[in-house]
C-alpha cells in the first residue's frame, strides 16, 4: 500500500473535502457520482468504465457480450412487493437490459451475518429462484461467506449478469440527438417509499408496494419493432433527477422534461410530502427512460404500454439543443416555472438496494 503523503497528492477525490466515505457515497448523487468518476474509473482501466452504462459492452471472439455486476444492501430484507432475493434478480437483469442485452446467466453471492434465521435465508433463496425464472435467466455460480455477529446486516447480495447481444448498435448516452423524446415507463417513487414505510414502521390509507420488476421484455420488444432505440436507463439510486443528469452529463445535450407529464400516484406523492422528500429523487427498481427520435415516440409508447409493467408510459420530455453547451437538465414545473433540475447533493434514502 502507497504511504499516505503519496495517497493524498495522487487521489482525484478532495480528501480534505470527504476523508471518509459517508452514506451520501452510495445514495446515486452527486457524492456517489464523483466517487465513482474520480476514484474508480479513475484508478482502474477497465474496458467500459468510460461508457458509465449501467452493464459494460465486450467483445469475446467476436461475439459482443454484455456483463454487469452489482450489490445489493437493502434494509430491510423483505418489504411489500418484494425482498433482497428477488431485487437482487430483478436489478441485474435489468442493468443488462438497458444495454439491449438480452439477460442469459447469473452468479450470486451470500454474505451472511452470524445469527441470521434459517427460515428467513431459504425465503430469500426461494424468491431468487423465483425470481430468475420469472426473468428467464439460470443462476449457474455463486459464493457463500460468514461475518461476525454485528458485523453485517443479516445478508448482503453481489450478482454478476452475463447477456448477449443480437444486433451490433449502441444504446448509450452518446448516441442521443437533438429532439429526441425522452419516455418513462410508469409512475414513479414506489420502490423507496415501500422501502422507507416498512423500515420506519408507517402506514398509508392504500398500501404502497415496490415496483421491482425485470424489464427485458420491454426493451427486448422496442427493439424488434425495428425502433431506433438510442439511449436506455433504469431508475434506481437517486432516481430519476439523477438518471437524466448522468446521461445529460455524458451525451453533453441539455434534457428538458415537463413536471405535469411525470407519472406519480397520489399516495406515493402524499407520502413524499409527508416525509420531505422528492419523488423525483426517489428510487425505482421497474422503471426506466428510454431515448428515441421524436417521430418515433407514439410507437414506442405503445409498444410499452402493451406490456404491464410500463403500461402507465409517458413522454415527458425532449433532448435539446447543444448549441449553447449546456448539459443540464431543465424542468417546466406544475406551476409552469422553469428551473434546474439538479442532482441529489445528500443521502435521501440510504439502503434502499
Amino acid at each position: 500500500m502507497p504511504p499516505v503523503s503519496d495517497f493524498t497528492l495522487a487521489c482525484p477525490i478532495p480528501i480534505s473535502d470527504y476523508p471518509h466515505v459517508l452514506l451520501a457515497h452510495g445514495s446515486g448523487g452527486r457524492l456517489m457520482h464523483d466517487l465513482i468518476a474520480r476514484m474508480f474509473a479513475a484508478g482502474f482501466d477497465g474496458l467500459g468504465l468510460d461508457a458509465a452504462h449501467d452493464a459494460a459492452v465486450v467483445p469475446v471472439d467476436g461475439t459482443r457480450l454484455a456483463v454487469t455486476t452489482d450489490s445489493f444492501v437493502v434494509h430491510p430484507l423483505q418489504f411489500p412487493g418484494g425482498d433482497i432475493g428477488s431485487l437482487a434478480v430483478y436489478g441485474t437483469v435489468n442493468d443488462l437490459a438497458m444495454s439491449g442485452a438480452q439477460p442469459r446467466y447469473l452468479s450470486v453471492g451470500f454474505i451472511l451475518e452470524e445469527g441470521l434465521p434459517m427460515e428467513t435465508l431459504w425465503q430469500i433463496v426461494c424468491s431468487m429462484r423465483d425470481a430468475a425464472e420469472r426473468a428467464g435467466v439460470h443462476i449457474v455460480t455463486g459464493d457463500t461467506k460468514v461475518v461476525d455477529k454485528g458485523s453485517g446486516d443479516g445478508c448482503f447480495i453481489n450478482t454478476t449478469g452475463l447477456g448477449t447481444l443480437a444486433a451490433d448498435r449502441t444504446i448509450a448516452p452518446g448516441a442521443i440527438q437533438p429532439g429526441d423524446a425522452i419516455l418513462v415507463s410508469g409512475d414513479l417513487g414506489r420502490h423507496g417509499i415501500a422501502i422507507m414505510a416498512t423500515r420506519e414502521g408507517l402506514t398509508f390509507e392504500s398500501a404502497i408496494e415496490s415496483d421491482a420488476a425485470p424489464l427485458h421484455a420491454v426493451v427486448r420488444d422496442l427493439l424488434d419493432d425495428g425502433l431506433d432505440v438510442r439511449c436506455l436507463r433504469d431508475l434506481t439510486r437517486g432516481g430519476l433527477s439523477s438518471a437524466l443528469n448522468e446521461i445529460a452529463e455524458a451525451s453533453g445535450y441539455e434534457l428538458q422534461v415537463d413536471e405535469r407529464q411525470i407519472p406519480v400516484r397520489e399516495d406515493v406523492r402524499g407520502a413524499c410530502e409527508m416525509l420531505g422528500l422528492d419523488p423525483l429523487y426517489v428510487a425505482n427498481e421497474g422503471r426506466f427512460v428510454a431515448f428515441v427520435p421524436a417521430a418515433q415516440a407514439e410507437r414506442a409508447l405503445a409498444v410499452m404500454q402493451a406490456h404491464p409493467v410500463a403500461e402507465g408510459a409517458r413522454q415527458i420530455g425532449t433532448v435539446g439543443d447543444d448549441t449553447e453547451g449546456d448539459a443540464v437538465v431543465t424542468l417546466t414545473s406544475s406551476i409552469g416555472v422553469e428551473r434546474i433540475l439538479d442532482m441529489l447533493s445528500g443521502a435521501q434514502l440510504p439502503r434502499i438496494c
